[in-house]
């Protein structure tokens, strides 16, 4: 069974197991604003979710994350649905996230009914990048 909770600082050394792009500040902040998630089967932890606030006004779902042995076996669709749930009850209307082209995310987002709306390119920056897709779905 598929369980997802608030992260606290007591999951930091899990949750940066998971996420190497997160400062520990950014972490905190999660934490505070109730922005980031553990997801567990049981009381074991095998995955981590984050979002924030596109426009200051959107939720933009920026990582979800399980562990590999927990892949293809229904927990990201739960966890994705929990937190559409959640974020259909605190008012909001849309949600978008965004994958590089180059991963299998995208063909999971789309199943889960979001639809493409456009691409970043990043060559020529120090972020550079395959192309970034970014995807809606209406509440």
């Amino acid at each position: 069974m598929c369980n997802i909770r608030y992260a606290s600082m007591t999951d930091k050394p899990y949750w940066f197991t998971l996420d190497t792009h997160l400062s520990e500040s950014e972490f905190e902040r999660k934490v505070r604003d109730k922005r980031g998630y553990i997801i567990s089967e049981g009381c074991t932890p095998i995955g981590i979710m984050r979002y924030n606030l596109f426009w200051d006004n959107t939720p933009f779902l920026t990582l979800i994350h399980l562990e590999d042995s927990h892949h293809r076996k229904g927990f990201g669709t739960q966890t994705m649905r929990s937190w559409e749930a959640e974020m259909r009850t605190l008012g909001y209307k849309m949600l978008i996230t965004s994958t590089r082209v180059d991963e299998d995310a995208q063909h999971f987002y789309r199943a889960l009914g979001y639809k493409d709306k456009g691409a970043l390119f990043l060559d020529h920056t120090p972020l550079e990048q395959p192309q970034e897709l970014f995807l809606i779905k209406t509440l």
